[in-house]
Order: C-alpha cells, then structure tokens, then sequence
C-alpha cells in the first residue's frame, strides 16, 4: 500500500470521529509535514481523552508548531496524560521543569523520570544512565551499564555507543572489547560509525547523600569550583564538569549534522562563511532535544552561574587538523539580535565545554589578557562578552588556535542577557 492509500484509508478510519483512528491520522501527517491538520485532529483527540494525542499535543504547544508556543499549556495537557498513567507525558513533564519557568523545578523531576525508566522508556534510560555514571560507587557504575544496555535493546543508538565505548575501555566494567566491537559491528549496518576517542577524568561537582542506585539529579545544581585566570575580560576555568559519557554524548548527537561552521556579517548581522572560521558545527534543535541533553546544557548553565532559560540552543563544534577560529567576539552586532528574539538582549556570557583532549594545539587564546586555555576532555572555559552595565566588552577578544595534530570537539553555549528560551 502507498502512502496515498494509507493517508485515504487513515483519513476514511477518522471520519468516525474515533480518538484512536484521529491520532493515527495526526501522526501520519506530523510526518508528512501537514502539521497545521495534524494539531487539529491532535486537539480533537487529546479533549476526547487519548493519552498519547494528549503528549503530541502538548510537544506541538512546548515548541509552537502551527500555534504560538504555550508551555503552560503544553503542562496542562501532559498532565491530564500522565494522570491517565501515560509515562511520556511523566517524562516530558520532567524535562519541562528542569527550566523552571513553566514548571516548578523541584522533586517531582526525580519522581517522574524514575516512573518513565521503571516503564522502560528509552529517552528516560539514556538519561538516568549518564545520571549513575557520573556516580564513583561501583553499584552505580553497574547501573549505568545496565540501563545504557536496556536503551540501546529499545533502538536508542547513542545508549549503543556509549555501552560500546565503555565496553571497550573497561569504565565501570572489564574490558571486553570483543563485545564492544559486537556492538559496533550493529551500528555498522546503519552507518554509525565508532565514536572518536574519548577519554576524561571522573567528573566533579556535587556529592549527593543518596544512597547507591538513587536517582537524585539535583546534583547538577552544585557544579564543580570554578578557578578565575582573569578579571578584564573576566575568564575562569571550571575543570571536570562533564563525564566522558557526556562529552561522547555531545559528539555523537552532533556527528551526523555538522555543517561548515559561519560567523556573523558585523554590517547586515546575518549568518555568513568567512575565511576567520575554518570548523564545522551542529546546533541542536529544541524540538530533538531530550532529556539527557537538557541535563548536560542545564549542568554548563549552572557552571557559568546563569539559567538555562537564558541560553542560546547548544553548538558543538569539529575542528579538523589546521582548522581555527581567529580572533573574534562573542557578542552580536544590533542587526543580528534584533533578528533573534531581542528582548533577550546580547550574549552576555560564554561557557565552552572540550569534549576530548587535542593531540596539540587547539587552545582557547584571550589574547588581551595574556592567557590560553588548554583543551582538556569535560573542561569547561567561561568568560563576560558584555561589561557590568550591558555595553559590550572589547577586551573578550578571543581565538580557538589551530589543531595542530588530531581533532578537537567543543560545546558552546552562549547565554543571554534575558530569557532566550520558552521552557
């Protein structure tokens, strides 16, 4: 059968009005790209009592697709889901609150991603396993195996790199590499490829009174120390903030969008490719984001001491042997915000995370205040675009040096002045 006749008989099931055969329709059309109908049949569905229809809607509202975003809303309808025993609806509502905007940041998170794990939803294993693996106690370690296994049974691929990764350097386990090379051999057959090398140190930050195999994400509030190397511009360090799970996460997200890498035209303030910026990147697009990836970008915002709702959407960068970033500034030219939600005003903070160490080269160079970064794999650099009374700030000039032998990986996220984000 067609898609043709699938869409008719789907459209001849719907005409019943039943809320089943109106979700069905909807789903078929999200991915046809007829959003505007789907909403509606969604709507249709959700105030008819379908839990899944419910989830869908409430996604359409979280991130205004053929509406304005509503994230009040979308609560409204994910928890009339959840209610009903709808474990997505317990899931999306955590990654709601992990904002703290639409949705009280509190308790609850814990409470719901447990519920989506015990059900074997596989966004919340992911994110529960990078969770325990941040945790030194051998039972955690073994917990976060175990779930990564789990989600990658349940077609989570990135959960099936991290396993093999961690398979094949023995963390949190012994080394098994023919397993390793087993699971890599699956992804092959889809075209995913081994992860680059990766390797950091244990990560720091908050240490939890939970107990062993307690799910406790909280800790993420209570970053590691950050160590100042300047005051104009004001640049610190923040050493072991991500996990090696993390930093492979970043990577293995954003591998299969990299694109050349553009900067901003200072005269027209639109994105344009100019010789200063050799790499290539990948931004992650709020609607793909999940959990896990929420947790990361949360945990940087709290490192540079801002909310998440403040931040631009996460870039990770790839820079090649010989690639670079020449000295620029972070902070954009009036044509460029008013073109991106302005009343957030200017970038007034960077926090870059490197997600593995550089062979040579590829430091972080503040040329003005004499320093430079050494790439290490979960460091995190954190430095002011802006002076204290928001007008910008010359001397947070700044360069990504050439990689001279290897590649580099970096995330970066760059936080506003004001709200940025809807959740």
């Amino acid at each position: 059968m067609n898609d043709t006749d699938t869409l008719a008989r789907l459209r001849e099931e719907a005409g019943s009005g039943d809320p089943e055969a109106l979700y069905r329709l909807a789903v078929h059309l999200v991915l046809a790209h007829e959003t505007d109908e789907a909403l509606s049949l969604h709507r249709r569905a959700a105030e008819a009592g379908h839990s899944n229809a419910q989830v869908e809607l409430a996604r359409m509202l979280m991130h205004g697709i053929s509406t304005s975003a509503s994230p009040k809303a979308a609560v409204h309808w994910l928890q009339r889901a959840e209610s009903a025993g709808n474990v997505a609806a317990a899931y999306y509502l955590a990654l709601i609150a992990l904002g703290g905007v639409a949705l009280a940041r509190d308790g609850r998170i814990n409470e719901r991603v447990y519920a989506a794990v015990g059900a074997g939803f596989a966004p919340a294993l992911l994110a529960a396993a990078l969770h325990f693996g941040r945790k030194p106690d051998p039972a955690d370690q073994t917990l976060c195996l175990q779930l990564l296994e789990k989600a990658a049974a349940r077609g989570e691929t990135t959960a099936a790199l991290l396993l093999a990764e961690r398979l094949r350097l023995g963390e949190g386990c012994a080394a098994d590499p023919e397993a390793a090379a087993d699971v890599y051999r699956q992804l092959a057959r889809f075209g995913i490829a081994p992860l680059p090398e990766i390797r950091a140190q244990p990560p720091l930050g908050a240490v939890t009174a939970a107990a062993p195999c307690t799910l406790a994400l909280e800790d993420v509030f209570v970053p590691p120390p950050a160590r100042p190397l300047a005051a104009k511009p004001r640049v610190a360090v923040v050493d072991r903030l991500l996990s090696a799970d993390e930093c492979r996460l970043l990577v293995a997200r954003a591998r299969p969008h990299l694109r050349e890498s553009q900067t901003v035209d200072p005269a027209t303030g639109l994105p344009i490719k100019l010789p200063i910026r050799t790499s290539s990147d990948a931004s992650f697009d709020p609607v793909g984001e999940d959990l896990a990836l929420r947790l990361v970008q949360l945990r940087m915002a709290v490192a540079a001491g801002r909310e998440l709702v403040d931040a631009e959407h996460l870039t990770v960068l790839r820079y090649a042997p010989g690639q670079e970033y020449r000295p620029h500034r972070d902070y954009r030219p009036p044509g460029s915000i008013e073109r991106d939600r302005p009343a957030a005003g200017n970038r007034a903070r960077t926090i870059c995370v490197y997600l593995n160490d550089v062979d040579a080269g590829g430091g972080t160079e503040f040329p003005l205040a004499g320093i430079s970064v050494e790439p290490k794999a979960g460091r995190a650099v954190v430095f002011d675009n802006l002076h204290p009374d928001g007008t910008p700030d010359p001397d947070s000039l700044h360069a990504g040096l050439p990689v001279e032998r290897g590649e580099k990986w970096l995330a970066t996220l760059w936080i506003r002045e004001r709200r940025y984000r809807d959740f």
